[in-house]
């Protein structure tokens, strides 16, 4: 059976009218002789949504009820009975009831898409998982319901249903999405022109990304190779050189000519081939300039460096190569076309530009340096069997002068220079031929005895085997050079990944770091010695000093580095200057890490104090002036007080001192909290029980407002009676004082492992941006009312919680309000085997 096609309408923000789309689009396609009915649309009790709907048949929906509140949901098998050609599933992303078939509604669809029945649905692009913490920045509120872009971009058609701010701003303020009540909050807080212009930007960027998939796959499927210009893409080649950063700008000054404001399409890649340096140092640097101007870096592997080259910006789409002119000379771009013209050659249909820079050309054929990669002892050996070679050969040779020709001879004395060469580098080599070049002109070569060749063939053989001796000579040196460079550097990026890893980590004192300074280099002892005004002193050392100091080296205007021990070459004082810098860096993390502790502890003490001094001149004083006025008018004997008036001081003391002792226990609780000094005694716990214990704590009136709702069988959770009792106290008093009218509902239910305690109320509700601060010791809302606490509850509520493993979060209760939810593990078998303990707290 062939699958379902699946149409997405996705819009930029809620309310640019998808539900309207899909419908209409549903009607026209009945109009036409489809099959199609309505599975689920939410219409919001938007007008000329539900008059969308007149005509067409609409599937009745399946009821699902959880914790004693009855969702409709997609009827899945009542889709699949009917099937129609078409089916209305609007709103991808929504999470269905627990109980239904599937936890997401997408994968309803997933299902009925196999059933061989299109789907027309909706989604927002707040929605897409891969943007939901971009949407969140934005706007502030993170979309709890969300869609896996695969999903998504698995459709057969996407539509974007867009519109611009203003005009959404118009909808919403002429009452088309929200009811009246609700139009300026809206306005004022997602519904900005700011964040509807950020999320009509995101919408549009990811459906362009959908729409370069599709034309690539449309371009593969039709074995299209050659490039479509449907827009600009820049790819800058990368050698490591020098030359990078100037090809990398112009690039960026292409791209950016092109982009027309967006934002650029820069690629810059570097081929890595196999035979030659790769220039991972620079081009280390060069990746951060790209990124820096927004473009981004790719490596790739091939010896043919044009067709590489060719082949990735081909794959990417590219439409301009910029390249750099050779830096070769002029003599050697003559022997041998440059990269540059191979790749303008083969480019075909893609712009190349051969940027010039400084380094152009600037470097002729030159012989290796004089100092080799080997030290003085293998040169000195090479030396050595020279002289001893070159004779011991030639007395050998002699000997069988009878079975060897003069080509035989030259061969036993190039093997003889090889020798030399692998052994003590180019300059012995050099030597060797030239001696034995000698030895055989004089012994081998006719007339014997003379310096002179009477032959042109012996002449010319000789002048091979002398080029052939010196050119392998120069490749072992420069082999062995590049060797010995290539383990130092390797050595050298080592050690600097290791120490900037360890600083930016932190986790390196300055004293190790100069440690590592010390074995690295082979010091006798390095020390860091700051320059003040006073004077000179010593922030971190190691080793052994010596009596002298034998090099310094200057960090920055105030702070060296003293070295004792051996003198550094010009290349390890480079090295070094690179970790003295690092030494510093972690110098100045230490003192601002200290700095910030510092003030972080006084700010939390002085934050504490002027809480406590407010909490102690206010909240507790106002207990304490009523036990102190009912009090003292129980005692005056000049007022006639009815038995009447008394009853009600006493009630008015005795309603104080339980107000005191609340306030008093909150504080404790807090002390202990911060103080580390809350040892839960965790054992299988009965919440009901536990929450019977708690309600009694509360008055009369808050107790008749508490309504229970518990499933007949609820496992026990694994608690502290006496933390969780205080927990529920707490919840359940801040949801009385807060909603002063109305019922407090308290359920639970048995979720995944887990015990969900949900305490809600009918409240004003709190605002998502102050949803974590109402945890916060001390810190009470706007609209709390005055007297009634320190700002403690809540917080207390949280640590204990967490004490015991467990979660405290809040929702949204529908219809308004505000519900928190205790989250605590079900009590397994294991604990179920524990002794019971005395509970870490009793009322």
């Amino acid at each position: 059976m062939p699958r379902g096609t699946l149409r997405i309408y996705l819009g930029a923000a809620p309310g640019v009218g998808k539900t309207y789309a899909v419908l209409g689009e549903a009607r026209r396609r009945s109009s036409r002789g489809t099959d199609v009915v309505v599975g689920l649309v939410e219409t919001h009790d938007r007008p000329h949504t539900v008059e969308q709907l007149d005509g067409l048949e609409i599937l009745p929906r399946a009821e699902i009820t959880h914790r004693g509140v009855t969702r409709t949901e997609l009827d899945v098998e009542a889709v699949l009975t009917r099937r129609p050609e078409v089916v209305v599933i609007d709103e991808l992303a929504h999470t269905n009831a627990p109980g239904a078939c599937h936890a997401k509604r997408w994968e309803d669809i997933d299902q009925v898409l196999g059933a061989g029945i299109s789907v027309l649905t909706t989604v927002d692009v707040q929605h897409l998982e891969s943007l939901n913490d971009v949407v969140e920045q934005i706007t502030g509120v993170r979309p709890r319901e969300t869609v896996p872009d695969a999903v998504v971009r698995r459709a057969d058609q996407i539509e974007l249903i867009d519109m611009s701010p203003e005009a959404l701003r118009r909808r919403l303020a002429h009452g088309n999405v929200y009811p009246a009540e609700e139009i300026d909050a809206a306005l004022a807080d997602y519904f900005r022109i700011g964040n509807l212009a950020a999320l009509r930007e995101l919408a549009l960027l990811w459906l362009a990304d959908r729409v370069d998939e599709g034309l690539r796959r449309y371009r593969t499927e039709h074995a299209i190779d050659h490039v479509w210009e449907a827009r600009e893409r820049v790819v800058v080649a990368l050698t490591g050189g020098p030359e990078g950063d100037t090809l990398i700008r112009r690039g960026a000054r292409i791209a950016a000519r092109s982009a027309r404001g967006k934002k650029i399409d820069l690629l810059a890649v570097h081929v890595l081939a196999g035979d030659g340096p790769d220039g991972a140092s620079t081009t280390a640097l060069q990746r951060q300039l790209v990124e820096h101007l927004g473009g981004t870096f790719h490596q790739v592997v091939g010896d043919d460096v044009p067709q590489a080259l060719l082949e990735f910006a081909r794959a990417e789409e590219a439409t301009q190569l910029v390249i750099g002119t050779s830096r070769r000379s002029r003599w050697a771009r003559a022997l041998r076309a440059g990269i540059g013209a191979e790749v303008v050659a083969r480019s075909g249909e893609i712009d190349v530009h051969l940027v010039t820079h400084p380094a152009a050309g600037g470097h002729g054929v030159r012989l290796p340096p004089l100092t080799g990669a080997l030290d003085p002892r293998r040169r000195w050996l090479g030396l050595a069997l020279t002289v001893l070679g070159v004779p011991a050969l030639t007395a050998a040779c002699l000997a069988a002068s009878v079975a060897l020709s003069l080509a035989g001879v030259m061969l036993v004395f190039l093997l003889l220079v090889l020798a030399v060469a692998l052994v003590g580098g180019l300059w012995p080599a050099l030597a060797a031929a030239v001696v034995s070049s000698l030895s055989v002109n004089w012994f081998f070569t006719p007339p014997t005895g003379r310096l002179h060749v009477d032959r042109v063939d012996n002449l010319l053989a000789l002048g091979a085997y002398l080029l052939t001796a010196v050119a392998v000579a120069t490749v072992v040196d420069r082999s062995a050079r590049r060797a010995a460079d290539a383990a130092r550097s390797r050595a050298e990026t080592a050690m600097l990944a290791s120490l900037s890893r360890s600083v930016l980590a932190g986790d390196r004192a300055l004293p190790t770091l100069l440690e590592q300074i010390r074995e690295a280099f082979g010091l006798t002892s390095v020390s860091m010695v700051e320059r003040t005004d006073g004077g000179e002193r010593t922030v971190g050392s190691c080793g052994d000093p010596a009596p002298r100091t034998t090099d310094e080296v200057a960090v920055t205007d105030s702070l060296l580095l003293r070295l004792c021990g051996r003198l550094l070459s010009a290349s390890d004082r480079r090295v070094l200057v690179a970790f003295a810098e690092q030494a510093a860096v972690a110098l100045q993390q230490g003192r601002l890490t200290a700095q910030a502790a510092e003030a972080a502890r006084l700010a939390a003490a002085n934050s504490m104090r002027t809480a406590l001094l407010a909490a102690v001149s206010h909240d507790l004083r106002t207990p304490l002036a009523g036990i102190k006025a009912a009090s003292s008018a129980l005692r005056s004997t000049g007022l006639r007080l009815s038995e009447a008036d008394r009853a009600e001081l006493v009630e008015t003391v005795d309603a104080s001192a339980d107000r005191l002792a609340a306030l008093v226990d909150n504080l404790l609780d807090m002390s202990r909290l911060q103080a580390g000094a809350v040892t839960p005694a965790l054992s299988p716990s009965d919440l009901p029980d536990v929450v019977a214990r708690a309600l009694s704590w509360l008055d009369g009136e808050e107790q008749d407002r508490v309504r229970l709702d518990w499933p007949d069988e609820l496992p026990p959770v694994l608690a502290d009676p006496g933390l969780l009792e205080r927990v529920v106290a707490n919840l359940v008093g801040n949801a009385a004082r807060h909603a002063r009218t109305g019922p407090i509902s308290l359920s639970a239910g048995a979720v995944s492992g887990r015990v969900e305690l949900r305490v809600a109320d009918r409240g004003p509700g709190i605002p998502p941006a102050d949803r974590e601060r109402v945890f916060v010791a001390f810190q009470r809302l706007g609209d709390s009312p005055s007297g009634q606490g320190v700002g403690l509850g809540l917080a207390v509520a949280r640590g204990l919680t967490e004490a015991m493993g467990g979660v405290l979060t809040v929702e949204d209760t529908p219809g308004g309000g505000v519900t928190m939810v205790v989250s605590l593990a079900v009590a397994d078998a294991a604990a179920n085997r524990m002794a019971t303990p005395v509970p870490a707290t009793a009322r």
